[in-house]
């Protein structure tokens, strides 16, 4: 019957466009936005183009804001002779919770992949060297996912600093607590015999 309902279902589809969003997720999206009164309809609508308008990039480390620079860079508290270069937005979302880092970030927006036509030039690697370039920055810590792209881009990048005489870090990767060694792969076995620390 829904799928007979052309409005419900063009609905629905424009819900099916976002990551991670099956078809039946869609669905009951769709079916939920119809109850709503018209006030939440208009207010739900408003709030997906108000951020739509207001969230860029920043011009400092590439992260997401709504402000002219974001949280992180503006914040005199951090230190901004560290700048940890992570994939996307949501690798510092997951660094913020934590609470440990008290650097600065460079998003990105991606990995190196030739096979899906993602080349530096795509990347913002060029911002990056600028910043580093400028002489306040003296260590770069590489936090790219320990992947075959992730991997690549780290080499790529380290390579590209090392003329700047600065300190490139790569995160330990290892065992993550309560796993058992036996199920450990061999890549993650490594990683957590070259990033071992004393006791």
């Amino acid at each position: 019957m829904a799928e007979y309902i052309e409005s419900l279902q063009r609905l629905a589809e424009q819900f099916g466009r976002l990551q991670g969003v099956g078809r039946k997720s869609a669905m009951r999206m769709a079916f939920s936005v119809l109850e709503w009164s018209d006030e939440e309809t208009e207010e739900f609508a408003r709030t997906l183009v108000d951020a739509k308008q207001k969230i860029h990039l920043c011009p400092i480390c590439q992260n997401m804001t709504d402000r002219e620079i974001c949280s992180v860079c503006s914040d005199p508290a951090r230190d901004r002779s560290v700048v940890c270069v992570v994939t996307d937005v949501k690798t510092v979302f997951a660094m913020e919770k934590v609470r440990e880092f008290r650097g600065t970030y460079h998003v990105l927006h991606g990995l190196i992949s030739p096979i899906n036509g993602i080349t530096p030039e795509k990347l913002k690697i060029k911002e990056l060297l600028e910043r580093v370039g400028s002489g306040e920055v003296k260590e770069v810590i590489v936090a790219t996912n320990p992947t075959v792209e992730g991997e690549a881009t780290a080499m790529y990048l380290s390579k590209l600093l090392k003329p700047f005489e600065i300190r490139v870090t790569r995160l330990a990767y290892g065992i993550p607590v309560g796993a058992d060694l036996e199920y450990a792969d061999e890549i993650t076995l490594q990683h957590a015999l070259k990033g071992r620390r004393d006791f």
